[in-house]
Formats: structure tokens, C-alpha cells, sequence
């Protein structure tokens, strides 16, 4: 145990990082590179899925869905 006042023995190495008030310059800026890494992912394979050979399946089925929403509402009345 070292005297009062005196420093202990230097610890191991640190790799220091530029720093901005105590905050890392990585670790702010890692989750919202992410965050949009994630977000043009789903925005690109939205846009993929619209459209294309599938599209009249699609639009049938929504067509279909809705029909029948409406005979079930006009049979009520």
C-alpha cells in the first residue's frame, strides 16, 4: 500500500482517443452512423419490394381484402 501522497507505481499503457470535453470522438459518433446505416437499408429495400413482377398479386389480394370489408359492412345495413 503506498504512503499518503506519493503515487502508485504507473498503470498499464492507454491508447487515448481525441477527445471533446471527456467524450470520445468515436463513441459519439458510432451510433448515428449505425442508426443511418440501418435506416438507408430499410428505405432501400422498401423501395425494392414496390413494384415488380409481384405487383398485380399484391394490388389483388388488397382489392380482394376490400371487397369483402365492403359486402360485410352492406350486409349489416
Amino acid at each position: 500500500m503506498n504512503a499518503p501522497g506519493r503515487p502508485g507505481p504507473p498503470g498499464p499503457a492507454r491508447v487515448r482517443l481525441a477527445t471533446l470535453g471527456g467524450m470520445d470522438y468515436v463513441s459519439a459518433l458510432v451510433p448515428p452512423f449505425v442508426m443511418a446505416a440501418f435506416f438507408i437499408a430499410l428505405v432501400v429495400t422498401i423501395v425494392k419490394s414496390q413494384g415488380g413482377s409481384n405487383k398485380s398479386k399484391e394490388d389483388a389480394a388488397v382489392d380482394a381484402v376490400i371487397a369483402r370489408a365492403e359486402a360485410a359492412r352492406q350486409q349489416q345495413n
